[in-house]
C-alpha cells in the first residue's frame, strides 16, 4: 500500500540534468537494505546505505539527496524521530518503508515529515515507481525542449 502527501516542491538548486539522482537508504536489515539499494540503483540512483538513524541523518545533511528511504524500526532511534531530524537538514522527500501497516502508524510517519509510506513486503516495481515519482529528473529551466526530429 502506498500513499503520498499532496504536492510537495522537490526542486533542488544546482542539480544537473545529467547527474545521477542520489538516494540515502536507511534500513537496519542488511537483506532489505541490499534489495532497496539494488532496485534504486537499477532505477538510476546513486545509493548511499546506512543502518542507523544517526548515520542516515548525517548522510542526508552531507549529500543533499534527491530521495531518502527510511525504516521505522531502527536500532538507535525510532524512524519517526529520524524523519524529524532529517527534515531539519534536508528538503529531500522521505519514503518510509516499514512493516507497520496501521493507519495510525502512517499518520504518525507523515506528521513526522515523511512524504510517502510504503508497507513491507513491497513489490520491487512498486518501490521503483514511487521513488521515480517522488524524485523526478530536474532540468535547469523545468521546460521540455521540442525534439526537431518529431516535427512534421
Amino acid at each position: 500500500m502506498y500513499r503520498a502527501v499532496p504536492h510537495v516542491s522537490l526542486s533542488r538548486k544546482g542539480t544537473s540534468v545529467n547527474s545521477p539522482k542520489t538516494c540515502v537508504v536507511i534500513e537496519d536489515d542488511a537483506d532489505i537494505r541490499d534489495l532497496i539499494a539494488l532496485i534504486l540503483t537499477d532505477a538510476g540512483f546513486e545509493v548511499h546505505a546506512c543502518e542507523t538513524g544517526h548515520d542516515g541523518v548525517v548522510e542526508a545533511e552531507r549529500l543533499n539527496p534527491d530521495l531518502i528511504t527510511l525504516d521505522v524500526g531502527l536500532p538507535d532511534m525510532d524512524g519517526r524521530e529520524a524523519a524529524r531530524l532529517i527534515a531539519a537538514v534536508s528538503q529531500a522527500p522521505i519514503l518510509m518503508i516499514t512493516a507497520f501497516a496501521e493507519l495510525d502508524d502512517e499518520l504518525h510517519a507523515i506528521a513526522s515529515g515523511a512524504t510517502a509510506y510504503l508497507i513491507k513486503p513491497f513489490r520491487p516495481r512498486q518501490l521503483r515507481e514511487i521513488a521515480l515519482q517522488l524524485s523526478p529528473q530536474h532540468t535547469a529551466s523545468s521546460t521540455v525542449q521540442p525534439n526537431p526530429c518529431s516535427q512534421s
